[in-house]
């Protein structure tokens, strides 16, 4: 297993090529705290319902972006899911033993972008072959995940999962997990938005890690596009 070595040695090799220093680490600055569970705005009168979902798809950093440029999607937070362990700090995730996944919990407006939608782009932007790792992160904390809020949400998760493996695509069982949700502790500060706050950081660190080229190996047309 291989916690964070990997993340932190991508982003060291990016620091020093770019001569960005230190900060582009993955160990969290002193000053940042965790960030805030953002509770859902109160709803006015004619106002639409807004609704969660959480997806697991390894390095959370990578899963924020798909679901920014949605239409209809208010809002997307890194965090931590489907553990044991209250309030986990990034660096007991990545070590392991906490049971939590890297996880992106999203609002969204559900006239505008339904979760149907929400579940098409997760899992283009998964590899579902793969247990406990996504890409070059290894470990169950990487794991892919749905994790379902409701009695709907599992059964549109349910079908999306079983057409994938009706359609006779992958050779390999999908092992990405569907389970019910549980609670969702949000990642520190610097995690949010990493890819809006150190871009080239960011892209480096995707690059390395091999996310985009097993994207394209296991979705080939259906891959994401940069």
């Amino acid at each position: 297993m291989i916690p964070r070595s990997t993340r932190l040695v991508l982003l060291a090799v990016a620091a020093t090529l770019l001569g960005i220093g230190a900060a582009a680490s993955g160990t969290a600055p002193a000053e940042s705290p965790k960030k805030e569970a953002a509770p859902t705005p109160p709803q006015k009168a004619g106002e639409p319902k807004l609704a969660t979902a959480t997806f697991a798809g390894g390095c959370f950093w990578c899963m924020e972006p798909p679901f920014d440029k949605l239409p209809g999607v208010v809002s997307t937070t890194s965090g931590y899911t489907g553990g044991t362990k209250a309030n986990p700090t990034y660096e007991e995730v990545s070590e392991g033993g906490t049971g939590h996944a890297e996880a992106v919990q999203i609002v969204y407006d559900p006239s505008k972008v339904s979760y149907a939608q929400l579940l098409e782009i997760f899992w283009r932007n998964v590899d579902p072959l793969t247990p406990n790792a996504q890409f070059c992160d290894k470990g169950s904390q990487y794991r892919s995940a749905i994790f379902f809020q409701d009695a709907e949400q599992q059964r549109l998760a349910e079908e999306s999962k079983r057409k994938l493996e009706a359609s006779g695509r992958f050779k390999q069982p999908i092992v990405t997990e569907l389970v019910s949700a549980s609670a969702f502790y949000p990642a520190e500060e610097y995690h949010q938005d990493y890819y809006q706050k150190n871009p080239l950081r960011y892209r480096y660190y995707r690059f390395g890690c091999g996310r985009d080229a097993r994207l394209k190996e296991v979705w080939g047309e259906e891959a994401p596009k940069k």
